[in-house]
């Protein structure tokens, strides 16, 4: 019996065992976060869609923006860690009877396990708790598997735009929820 209950703790992503129980969410926000999750996006972006370092400042510029005006009452950031090490996140920030989601990444690692489901779940509870009217977020237009995730969630398409600084031919989509 306790080998099965070890099994059902144990799952394969990114081609390695992760335990669950060492699978976690937290929802404070801690030094050097903000600089890791930069980090993160630059790498992950850089090696799987090309895109340039100016993503990587975006990002950076839109971690400044929330960090000086970041109120917990109404902004929030949780961070998916295995075993200590972040692995994930995705954020809130409000914008009046809007809420904005941002930055929402997995480490390839930790994909296809329902932790982006955790995380996409959690931020729009928050969003409904804190009585936003709709929640809006931006990518890009090649990311699939995200936009199918986002339709799925209730999102839909209300603009797009080209954007070429951080990759040529890239389009931008905005997509919102109403709450």
């Amino acid at each position: 019996m306790q080998k099965n209950e070890k099994s059902a703790e144990l799952i394969s992503a990114g081609g390695k065992v992760i335990d669950r129980k060492l699978l976690t969410i937290r929802d404070t926000l801690r030094s050097g976060d903000a600089g890791y999750i930069i980090y993160m996006h630059g790498w992950i972006y850089k090696k799987e869609q090309d895109y340039s370092t100016v993503f990587e400042g975006y990002v950076a510029q839109t971690f400044y923006e929330f960090l000086q005006s970041y109120d917990s009452g109404r902004d929030h950031l949780w961070v998916a860690e295995y075993d200590g090490q972040i692995v994930g996140c995705v954020g809130v920030m409000s914008r009046g009877e809007r809420a904005q989601l941002r930055w929402f990444l997995l480490h390839p690692d930790y994909r296809g396990i329902g932790l982006g489901k955790r995380l996409l779940t959690t931020a729009l509870g928050f969003c409904r708790e804190k009585g936003h009217k709709s929640v809006y977020l931006e990518t890009t237009g090649n990311l699939e598997t995200a936009i199918a995730m986002y339709t799925k969630a209730g999102f839909r398409k209300v603009a797009e735009k080209e954007n070429s600084l951080w990759r040529d031919g890239l389009i931008e989509v905005e997509m919102e929820m109403q709450l």
